[in-house]
């Protein structure tokens, strides 16, 4: 018996797939914003599909933590908040340098050249905030870049769940972080680049040390951001 799904089911995983990749890639670029709620009859119209591939691909939405479901209100696009983050940060510091450690000792040469490869393409990536275009290139070529770093890990689950992390703390950073911080004392591009050389020199300490602090300083800068803003926010809302 052949475990192949049939062609309707196969058409249906795929149409889920695809609003579900449309509707994450809407909330990272923060088209979707914190709190708004997803309307599922509207979808339905926007898209010209049913409701029951709309409601599978929210779901996993829901999964991943960018949506959020409550009864008698719906679904809503999850909210920001300085706690959230926080434990988003502590759990990607984790759980990534984790995964990384077994990426240096099960990685191969095809490992350490896709490393290095998506480095060299981040690095030569533009990133001008005035052009979305370069903005949305950026950001492809550094999901890149740290999934390549980890891809040698031999341990699917805790790679979806780094995943899923790295996405939830991208949306903070693409939220609050729209350009380089010119207050900030920080080299991205030097912190990426000796992470990937201590990585693939099998140098195992010192990568998972400059991942975490690579991460963190990211957590760091973003709650400053985002207290910012939450000032902001009060002092217009009182004026």
């Amino acid at each position: 018996m052949s475990d192949t799904p049939p062609p309707s089911k196969a058409r249906k995983e795929t149409l889920t797939s695809r609003i579900a990749d449309d509707l994450r890639a809407r909330i990272l670029r923060g088209e979707l914003p914190p709190g708004q709620k997803i309307n599922l009859e509207r979808l339905r119209e926007e898209t010209a599909v049913s409701v029951s591939p709309l409601r599978e691909a929210v779901s996993r939405l829901v999964a991943e933590g960018l949506v959020s479901f409550e009864d008698q209100r719906g679904y809503a696009v999850t909210p920001v908040s300085s706690a959230d983050l926080a434990e988003i940060t502590h759990l990607r510091g984790e759980l990534e340098t984790m995964a990384l450690e077994d990426a240096i000792a099960g990685g191969d040469l095809e490992w350490e050249s896709e490393v290095m490869g998506t480095l060299y393409r981040l690095n030569r990536t533009e990133r001008d905030p005035t052009r979305r275009a370069t903005m949305e290139a950026w950001e492809e070529a550094h999901s890149a870049f740290h999934v390549a770093l980890i891809s040698g890990c031999r341990q699917p689950r805790l790679l979806q769940i780094c995943t899923t992390l790295r996405r939830l703390q991208d949306r903070y950073r693409r939220l609050f972080l729209l350009s380089s911080n010119p207050d900030s004392q920080r080299s991205v591009e030097s912190e990426h680049r000796a992470i990937a050389e201590s990585a693939t020199s099998r140098e195992t300490a010192r990568a998972k040390a400059l991942l975490r602090a690579h991460i963190e300083a990211t957590g760091a800068e973003l709650r400053v951001r985002m207290e910012a803003a939450e000032r902001a926010e009060r002092i217009t809302g009182s004026g």
